[in-house]
């Protein structure tokens, strides 16, 4: 076990409208041990861009309410921070890199103007910043030269290469990237996760991944998270959640049984039935069932609990992989 950097304990996370309540976030529990990688899996809607704005404290002010947990940092509670020290810690300690890097950048500025801005405010002196712009530049594969140039002249890639070297800039200890690729080709896409690979392991930073794409998940991560309807439904190292030869939530079997399996000749894949359910209301039970190949009565009535398989029959030597499943409860007791 490392050291842990990140602590979230029983985050709950709704929006407030005038029409309605939003569940974005129920209760959930994550740990981040320093120069570690959390994949955060899930279908849209599930609560994952909902978790990572409230580590950074940016839920939209009025709307966004955190009702319980913490979120602990270094061992400081986030929440209980005044705002400028929150300030502080953003783009320095703590970075994000967002999903469109065309709506990320200012249009009227240069890039170089805005990896300075972030330096300014940081700490960093006039006279070192330029310095440090050409580096980050350069890092991200971008000639420094271009730094006087304006996000419009650049391509989709490189736009979101700026966008790393902003987040990067100041060395966090925490980066959050937000589906860093989804706007991206697939040539492209996988030149920028193997350039923010590379930097990870250049500044030691450790980073949640936030993405639809289990195949970047296995490149890029130690552990995973599967969310579904604001909760973790699975958790577990990247071996522990891949492994097709142990227990696994029907969530998660049916994200892996929606991809392609390139070594059988299949006609038709097996996506998930139905959709996912409106978070402002969600359904009685576990929040699966209506979708779920394998419900029981019980699964419409009680909300599942974390169900730990370390120790189960044939799972020795896994600690830490957790499945929030009535199934699981049941052969729990059983054993």
């Amino acid at each position: 076990m490392g050291e842990a950097l990140l602590k979230i304990e029983d985050l709950w996370v709704r929006y407030n409208t005038d029409e309605t309540v939003v569940y974005a976030v129920n209760g959930i529990s994550l740990e981040l041990d320093k120069g570690e990688n959390l994949g955060l899996v899930g279908e849209t809607g599930a609560g994952k861009t909902t978790t990572a704005l409230s580590i950074l404290r940016l839920l939209p002010k009025g709307i966004g309410q955190v009702t319980g947990g913490s979120i602990l940092f270094e061992g400081i509670d986030l929440f209980g921070l005044k705002e400028g020290d929150m300030r502080n810690i953003r783009g320095s300690k703590i970075s994000m890199i967002f999903q469109d890097p065309m709506t990320s950048l200012n249009p009227v500025l240069t890039v170089g103007d805005q990896i300075s801005e972030v330096l300014l405010l940081h700490g960093y002196t006039k006279e070192t910043v330029q310095n440090r712009v050409d580096e980050m530049l350069e890092l991200v594969g971008i000639p420094s030269k271009r730094k006087a140039e304006y996000p419009h002249q650049f391509s989709g890639g490189m736009k979101q290469r700026i966008v790393i070297a902003i987040a990067l800039a100041c060395s966090p200890m925490l980066l959050i990237a937000d589906e860093p690729t989804t706007a991206l080709d697939v040539t492209i896409q996988a030149q920028v996760l193997e350039m923010m690979n590379d930097l990870k392991q250049q500044i030691n930073t450790s980073m949640i991944l936030i993405t639809h794409d289990l195949g970047v998940v296995a490149e890029m991560c130690d552990k995973v998270a599967i969310m579904y309807a604001g909760e973790i439904v699975e958790h577990g190292t990247l071996e522990d959640v891949y492994d097709p030869g142990r227990e696994h939530h029907p969530y998660t079997a049916g994200l892996f049984g929606s991809i392609p399996d390139l070594t059988k000749e299949e006609d038709r894949l097996s996506p998930i039935g139905g959709l996912t359910p409106d978070p402002a209301d969600l359904p009685a039970g576990c929040k699966f069932h209506p979708r779920c190949t394998r419900c029981m009565d019980i699964c419409r009535e009680a909300q599942p609990v974390d169900v730990d398989l370390a120790g189960d029959a044939g799972h020795t030597g896994h600690t830490g992989h957790t499945i929030k499943c009535h199934l699981f409860g049941q052969w729990s007791a059983q054993s």
